[in-house]
C-alpha cells in the first residue's frame, strides 16, 4: 500500500485471482522459493460489506447498487467483491482523477464479463452531484482513498458527489432503505467518511475490520497451515483489542 498495481511485475509469479483483479495486497514464498503474488483484499470487503448489512432484499446484491470511492489498487478488489461475489447490477465510482478511473475501466473489464448477475454488471463513472441525484441510490458503499480534508476543486467535487448518494440514503418506494459503508482507511478508525455516513443514519464497518477477513487465507499462504476456530476467534480478539489501544489510529 499503495503500490498493489505498482509491485505486480516485479514478482516472480502471480495467482489467477490476482491477475484477475489487476491488484496484489498478499505476497508470499512458494515452496520452490519464488516471490507469488496475491489477493486478500477481496475477502475483508465482502466480509465486511455482508457483516455490517442486514442483506438489502434477499441477503444478495442482485438488483442492488453500489459504490467505490477512489480508483486505486484496492477498487479492484472493490469491484470483484461487490460484482462478482455480492453480484450487484451496477457500481458507481467516484474519484478525483479521470485516468485513473480510466485504467480502473481498462482493468474491471474481464470482472464485468464474468459477473455472475443475470443482467450483467454495469460500472459507471458519476461525475458531477447532479448526475448522483439522479441515479439509484447504492446500497454497498466501499472507501478506498486515505483519509484527508479535500483541498482542490476535484476532491471537494467527488466528497460533494458522496454526500449527495448519502443523503438519498436509498430512498424506495416512500420509504428510505439505508445501506452500509465500509471505509477501507483506518487511520483514523473513525474517519471523515464514516462520519458523513453516519451523520445520514447509515451502517458503518471501519477499515481494521477487513484484517479480519483476510487472516484465515494469509496464515494458510504465508504457512501453509490452516487456522482452527480457537485461534480464528482469538486473531479477531487480539485484532478489536489493539485496534481499540492503538495510540496510532485512535485520533
Amino acid at each position: 500500500m499503495p503500490y498493489k498495481k505498482t509491485i505486480m511485475p516485479l514478482l516472480d509469479e502471480l495467482d489467477e485471482l490476482c491477475v484477475r483483479i489487476g491488484a496484489c495486497n498478499c505476497v508470499y514464498l512458494t515452496p520452490e522459493g519464488n516471490l507469488r503474488g496475491s489477493n486478500t483484499d477481496w475477502r475483508g470487503i465482502k466480509g465486511c460489506i455482508l457483516g455490517g448489512s442486514d442483506g438489502g432484499a434477499s441477503g444478495k446484491g442482485e438488483g442492488m447498487s453500489g459504490l467505490i470511492i477512489g480508483a486505486g489498487g484496492a477498487s479492484r478488489a472493490a469491484v470483484y467483491a461487490l460484482g462478482v461475489e455480492i453480484g450487484v447490477s451496477r457500481i458507481y465510482v467516484i474519484n478525483r482523477d479521470e485516468e485513473e478511473v480510466r485504467e480502473l475501466m481498462v482493468d474491471a473489464a474481464p470482472m464485468v464479463l464474468s459477473a455472475g448477475s443475470a443482467s450483467g454488471l454495469e460500472v459507471v463513472h458519476v461525475r458531477s452531484v447532479e448526475q448522483a441525484r439522479e441515479l439509484e441510490s447504492p446500497y454497498y458503499v466501499v472507501g478506498t482513498v486515505p483519509d484527508f480534508e479535500p483541498q482542490t476543486p476535484e476532491e471537494r467535487n467527488t466528497r460533494d458527489i458522496l454526500e449527495a448518494f448519502f443523503a438519498k440514503g436509498g430512498q424506495e418506494e416512500g420509504e428510505v432503505r439505508k445501506g452500509v459503508f465500509l471505509d477501507m482507511c483506518f487511520k483514523p478508525r473513525v474517519t471523515r467518511q464514516i462520519k458523513l455516513a453516519r451523520k445520514y443514519g447509515w451502517r458503518t464497518v471501519e477499515g481494521t475490520e477487513v484484517i479480519g477477513h483476510q487472516i484465515e487465507e494469509q496464515w494458510r499462504l504465508w504457512t501453509g497451515r490452516v487456522l482452527t476456530k480457537g485461534q480464528q476467534e482469538e486473531a479477531w480478539r487480539l485484532l478489536r483489542r489493539e485496534a481499540e489501544e492503538s495510540k496510532a489510529i485512535n485520533f
